[in-house]
């Protein structure tokens, strides 16, 4: 795995924010707190809160600059949504009350694995926000469920490689995100071959190195989150 580095509290105007390195990956995370909750939980009255992500690339995060209006695609619609599912999966929304808490992920340096990284620093600036809204008495009970982080995971040629560079992801057979909670639950996987099939075995193989690559990063999430109070995690 590549060199992981956490500056936490990068923005002192949010909520929650954190600037997560991932190798030469770099994104910044922050997290906004809103009291209010979209239309449709309104529309159901229900009784909880909600948590969305926004994922957006800088234009000279790559090589050359890319547009502005060219990078609101496809692409950075689904992170977005993959992002929000992940972090949703660690929160009880019935606890945080009828407030919103936006993720914005925006990555500064792009060299493979910004997906990952965004959830991984996504998590550090929601743990941030939700302290906040504890220490101000907004919330009685702090939401968490568990901790949780994301790798990749892939082969190129006959070898297994965990937290893909941007010049391996190139040139894989095989590519696999994975989005795990610290109790080994799994929340997400994504994982495609490229012009060639892959096992039963190998994918037993790829996720058994994930969780070991998971395990480190939220290692690395708990020493960042040192002097953070966790209530509802060991």
């Amino acid at each position: 795995m590549r060199k992981i580095t956490i500056e936490k509290n990068y923005l002192p105007h949010a909520e929650g924010s954190c600037m997560f390195s991932l190798g030469d990956t770099k994104v910044l995370c922050v997290a906004t707190v809103e009291e209010k909750v979209p239309p449709f939980i309104e529309a159901e009255k229900k009784d909880q809160g909600w948590l969305t992500a926004e994922y957006s690339m800088m234009p000279r995060s790559c090589n050359e600059r890319i547009s502005r209006k060219k990078l609101q695609n496809g692409r950075a619609q689904e992170i977005s949504r993959l992002i929000g599912r992940a972090l949703r999966a660690c929160v009880d929304l019935e606890q945080l009350g009828k407030r919103t808490i936006t993720i914005d992920c925006d990555v500064i340096r792009a060299d493979g694995g910004t997906r990952t990284a965004s959830i991984n620093g996504g998590f550090i600036a929601l743990v941030l926000a939700l302290k906040k809204l504890h220490e101000q008495r907004l919330i009685k009970t702090f939401p968490l469920k568990g901790y949780l982080a994301a790798i990749s995971v892939g082969f190129v040629g006959d070898e297994m490689v965990l937290d893909l560079s941007a010049k391996e992801d190139n040139i894989a057979d095989i590519d696999m995100n994975v989005v795990m909670m610290d109790n080994g639950d799994l929340v997400e996987v994504q994982g495609t071959a490229e012009g060639h099939t892959f096992s039963k075995k190998d994918l037993d193989e790829m996720l058994k190195a994930a969780k070991k690559g998971i395990e480190k990063v939220i290692k690395e999430q708990k020493k960042a989150l040192d002097n953070v109070q966790c209530y509802n995690v060991q």
